[in-house]
């Protein structure tokens, strides 16, 4: 062995374990203290966890905002009309510089899988071009995948078709398309039915943003998980917003839903995004703009939460931290139940590694790539809480990343002390319950 993590909590397991690895291979997890090797990692109890996921976000506008001008209004419809400005001076160089300044944001933070979306609605093809290459130029360190997204519509203009086939000729990695932004119901499903077409010849992934909307007549999923089944794609598919799923009559989101679950196909929620830009029409009481997560899961859908924007036309804010994005979400969606919490974790993990269809290289187990992260808390639940650093971002056994843990002091009554925002173990649970004993050395 070249490397041990000493006294890593994986998830979902209370007892800490040493993690061995041989050429960025994990070769054991075994009891703590008993693997020894010339490099150590000390989680010092601290959850050691697959890298996160973010399987939504749009890199080729990262770090614009307010260039040509700031959205004054807030609304969806203003930042597509800033994009539509700023992207008629696109440059390959700039867009390229930004998305990896951006994904170097996201690498400090422990995002290691990345599906971005790469407009194909200019000529020019320009965004395919500089983030396919970002793509190419990062493999092995951060694995990207990037999605043909025609952002003004496959049929507001003559050549969509043709731009989405130069787009496959370039190497993106998925499909995509907007149907509710399309000129007519009939143009939005011709839209869906023509990249499933390509899909289905080329085995190709596909990612709609689906339904970004608060029509409750906008119903684009239902062909998305109709044409899914009778094209065999099922597993391949995913719809990304679906944000006026929240105001379908019960009944017909019912239907919808167990249809989805037939189909196989993911759902991915923006709450950054969505929670400022939809419902901006409304009166009280406002709609919290957030597809319906809890029944989506409940359902068996597999669910995934994305960054969506880093400071662009859409949404001003953001540094990349999907932990933020999960205690976000977890609010909106009323995902507060012990246990829930934990689902909100396994949703920027897991679920959205099944959604990228990456679930064989993915995870903690013997056999598998040394690709982990190490985080400044014990557990799900407090990582979600705390949204603390993340010490240490591993791939293949190499270090990318590694931050220093914050320190708070105070002086109150009793002098200077150092703060400790762990949470105490439950009332009543037991001294088995209580935290263990750090003996993770320095």
């Amino acid at each position: 062995m070249d490397l041990v993590i000493k006294n890593a909590r994986l998830p979902g397991a209370g007892t800490l374990v040493d993690i061995g690895v041989t050429a960025g291979i994990i070769q054991k997890i075994a009891a703590p203290e008993s693997l020894q090797a010339p490099r150590v990692i000390h989680a010092k109890g601290g959850l050691v966890s697959p890298p996160f996921v973010d399987p939504h976000v749009h890199l080729d506008a990262a770090l614009t905002a307010g260039n040509p001008r700031y959205n004054e209004s807030g609304t969806l419809l203003e930042g597509i009309r800033i994009w539509g400005e700023r992207k008629q001076r696109l440059d390959y160089h700039d867009i390229k510089s930004r998305a990896y300044r951006a994904v170097s944001w996201m690498v400090a933070q422990g995002v290691l899988f990345i599906r971005t979306h790469a407009d194909v609605s200019e000529p020019s093809l320009t965004t395919v071009q500089a983030l396919t290459d970002l793509r190419d130029e990062l493999r092995g360190m951060v694995d990207i995948q990037v999605v043909a997204f025609p952002q003004d519509g496959i049929y507001t203009h003559d050549d969509g078709e043709r731009l989405m086939e130069e787009a496959i000729e370039l190497g993106v990695d998925v499909l995509g398309c907007i149907p509710h932004n399309e000129l007519t119901r009939e143009d939005g499903v011709a839209s869906v039915e023509y990249v499933m077409g390509l899909a289905s010849e080329t085995g190709m992934l596909v990612d709609i943003h689906c339904d970004e909307t608060d029509d409750d007549q906008s119903r684009f999923v239902e062909t998305v998980a109709a044409q899914t089944i009778k094209r065999g794609l099922q597993g391949q598919v995913t719809a990304s917003h679906a944000t006026a799923m929240h105001s379908y009559n019960n009944a017909y989101a019912a239907k919808l839903i167990g249809l989805l679950a037939r189909a196989g196909v993911g759902v991915i929620t923006n709450p950054f995004d969505n929670s400022i830009l939809q419902a901006r029409g409304d009166s009280y009481p406002k709609r919290r703009g957030i597809t319906r997560v809890d029944e989506l899961l409940a359902a068996g859908v597999t669910v995934g939460i994305g960054h969506d924007s880093i400071m662009d036309p859409w949404y001003p804010l953001g540094r990349g931290s999907m932990l933020q994005a999960a205690s976000l979400l977890l609010h909106l969606a009323q995902l507060s139940g012990h246990e829930q919490i934990f689902d909100v974790f396994r949703m920027i993990t897991d679920n959205s590694a099944k959604i990228l269809n990456i679930k064989e290289q993915y995870g903690i187990e013997e056999g598998k790539p040394a690709t982990f992260i190490v985080l400044n808390a014990d557990n799900e639940h407090e990582a979600i809480r705390l949204t603390p650093e993340c010490l240490y971002v591993v791939r293949d056994g190499r270090v990318l990343a590694q931050t220093e843990p914050a320190l708070s002091t105070v002086q109150l009554t009793a002098g200077k002390q150092l703060v400790d925002f762990s949470a105490p173990a439950p009332s009543g649970a037991g001294p088995e319950a209580a935290a263990e004993p750090d003996t993770g050395g320095e």
